[in-house]
């Protein structure tokens, strides 16, 4: 099984990932950086996440295809965690950026479980 399958879906973990990272940094750079703990941590594990559940796409095959819809189905539910708390801190862009960000990979993700989830059937 290629990669190549995956790609939409890597690309939007990727994404996540960054932006997550970003709202992290940014969040801890806040005035009142402690307002933002839990919007911080989820940042964290949603992008750790997205980076590992990436990485099992690029290297899945059809013997590690259930591991993958696994990974996937866990990613899209914490950044729905993240994007949930995130829209909270929507006045702050870089939350609001995350939000988005995370919406769509959750989106990825879920498409992506569903589809294979089908196929092996």
């Amino acid at each position: 099984m290629s990669h190549e399958k995956f790609k939409v879906c890597i690309d939007a973990c990727n994404d996540c990932a960054s932006e997550c990272e970003h709202c992290a940094t940014a969040c801890s750079n806040e005035k009142d950086a402690a307002k933002q703990a839990e919007c911080i941590e989820l940042d964290r594990y949603c992008a750790d996440m997205c980076r590992t559940a990436a990485a099992f796409m690029a290297r899945s095959d059809k013997h590690t295809i259930d591991f993958v819809n696994k990974f996937c189905d866990l990613c899209a539910e914490i950044c729905i965690a993240c994007a949930t708390e995130c829209e909270k801190h929507t006045h702050l862009e870089h939350c609001k950026k995350c939000a988005d960000a995370c919406r769509k990979c959750a989106d990825e993700c879920s498409k992506m479980s569903k589809t294979n989830n089908l196929q092996n059937a």
